[in-house]
């Protein structure tokens, strides 16, 4: 059994640590705030976005586009060379947030890892740690932080990858992130972020009527008829479609960094509490050992009290 001081010492470095818990809880509350206020503040000019996308579309059902699934209708699946953005986070201590991320990114880039047909691009750094160490080539240069997401970094993100993309160096970009589904429930999606798909914004359906309304006409001719616009659809879809990829990444980003923070927060609630229980368990030994001790020594004082009285019964006689 443990003497008093030992019991001490432990209960003071366990109070120490409940108190490093309580305040990593906190931040974590307060940075969950904030992320979840950033994604509120975008959302209605993300939705903005997809309207306009949705309205070239319809108009101008038959346009070919860089940015679209018809540019790749014909390439074989084997041969295309796909690009899997990973977010992580850049430290631990958020339960399994990090491991179910970086396990659905590895059974995903498993299946291509054979031939190459891949790049990855890792945001944080315990992401960046562990394909390193398991030996898979990540972009070296690609040096980003899920800590306070801005849309400065999802733009410089958008234009390394649309660069690539429009090079032909990589024909598919997909995106792998932990979205909140409540405060404790989250899911790791995988998104494929390029190219766009059309029926994302437009149903099959409606696409098709679009096309029956035109007719056999020039397309582009009768559109402009009704939807004017300037300098041209094609270049105003691109525009439109760069910023839709640039606001889907700080999304996912955001969504990435709420994840993160609603995982700590869980994990130190539950480190918090099983703090407590040890505390409570170990304040019952401490009383018990120190109960033990003062009858110890209440034991000690009869024994020699009763022993000394027969000394002097004996010295007496």
């Amino acid at each position: 059994m443990a003497n008093t001081r030992e019991l001490q010492n432990r209960i003071k470095s366990i109070r120490d640590t409940m108190k490093i818990t309580k305040a990593m809880y906190m931040m974590s509350s307060m940075k969950l705030r904030k992320a979840k206020q950033k994604l509120e503040n975008t959302e209605a000019y993300f939705y903005g976005l997809q309207e306009q996308i949705k309205e070239i579309l319809l108009h101008f059902p038959d346009m070919q586009h860089v940015f679209f699934d018809n540019r790749m209708e014909d390439m074989q699946e084997e041969v295309k060379k796909k690009a899997f953005v990973v977010i992580t986070g850049d430290k631990g201590m958020a339960g399994a947030y990090n491991h179910n991320v970086t396990k659905e990114a590895q059974v995903a880039i498993d299946a291509l890892r054979e031939n190459g047909n891949y790049r990855l691009f890792v945001v944080g750094e315990v992401g960046r740690r562990y394909f390193s160490g398991l030996g898979y080539h990540i972009e070296p240069d690609f040096l980003f932080s899920t800590n306070n997401p801005s849309l400065h970094r999802a733009r410089v993100i958008t234009e390394l990858l649309v660069e690539l993309y429009k090079q032909e160096e990589i024909d598919e970009v997909y995106v792998i992130y932990t979205r909140m589904i409540n405060s404790m429930q989250s899911v790791v999606e995988t998104e494929k972020l390029l190219p766009l798909k059309t029926h994302d914004f437009v149903a099959k359906e409606l696409l098709e009527a679009a096309r029956k309304k035109l007719g056999n006409v020039d397309t582009e001719t009768v559109a402009e008829e009704t939807y004017e616009i300037y300098p041209s659809p094609a270049a105003v879809l691109e525009k439109l479609a760069y910023n839709y990829v640039t606001g889907f990444l700080y999304g996912a980003l955001v969504e990435g960094n709420a994840s993160e923070e609603n995982a700590r927060m869980i994990a130190m609630q539950s480190a918090t509490d099983n703090a407590v229980e040890m505390l409570r368990l170990l304040s019952i030994e401490y009383n018990r050992v120190r109960q033990a001790a003062i009858t110890q020594e209440i034991t000690e004082v009869i024994g020699g009290a009763k022993a000394l009285k027969k000394k002097k019964k004996k010295q007496a006689r």
